[in-house]
């Protein structure tokens, strides 16, 4: 049972990433969207580049050498076209430091919330939002996605996890059903996006 846990998990450090090509990795997480019909993700600190404008994603980047942050930028941009693909279903959850950390100018930052609203409205992407209230439940504090009911990925500042045993995959289908719970959907969600939007603004 250990040698099987072992063999159904995998981690990868970030330097080893860079050190291979960020295009890679990027490569990976393209192939894991185009297997699988049904992906979800727990966002609690960044947008991530499915849902990223351009100059949002090359500021996510802007500590990647210059050599492959060109590489990087354009594979991020490129996963994008897979939200269309009317075959597949997306559901997103981003906490309220996701969507609204300053990691881009203010008039940006609000092209890029306005840009997640309009996302919103495509019929296989549901956009949920946690807004910061009087009562959030305790989660998780790391990105995490899982890819139908067979693989979860987990990210920390210094790695990547790759879960197979169903009963990883299992414990994070069930901590994403209890955020979603929480989460605010549809016009609720534009609503507050357009609030937030509007605050960047002035």
């Amino acid at each position: 049972m250990a040698l099987t846990k072992l063999a159904n998990n995998e981690w990868l450090d970030v330097w080893s990433s860079r050190r291979r090509g960020l295009e890679k990795r990027q490569n990976e997480l393209a192939g894991f969207e185009k297997s699988s019909t049904q992906s979800r993700y727990f966002l609690p600190t960044m947008i991530t580049g499915l849902l990223a404008t351009p100059e949002y994603v090359r500021a996510s980047i802007a500590d990647v050498p210059d050599d492959q942050r060109r590489k990087t930028a354009a594979n991020k941009l490129e996963r994008q076209a897979v939200l269309y693909d009317r075959a597949k279903r997306f559901t997103f959850i981003l906490t309220e430091q996701a969507v609204r950390w300053p990691l881009i100018s203010p008039d940006a930052l609000s092209v890029q919330i306005e840009h997640l609203a309009a996302l919103t409205r495509l019929p296989n992407v549901r956009i949920g939002i946690i807004p910061i209230g009087p009562r959030v439940m305790p989660g998780s504090l790391n990105v995490f996605t899982v890819y139908d009911a067979r693989i979860t990925t987990v990210e920390t500042t210094t790695e990547m996890m790759v879960f197979r045993d169903h009963r990883d995959v299992s414990a994070y289908l069930d901590e994403f059903a209890k955020h979603e719970e929480h989460a605010l959907f549809d016009d609720a969600a534009r609503d507050k996006l357009g609030e937030w939007s509007t605050v960047c603004r002035s």
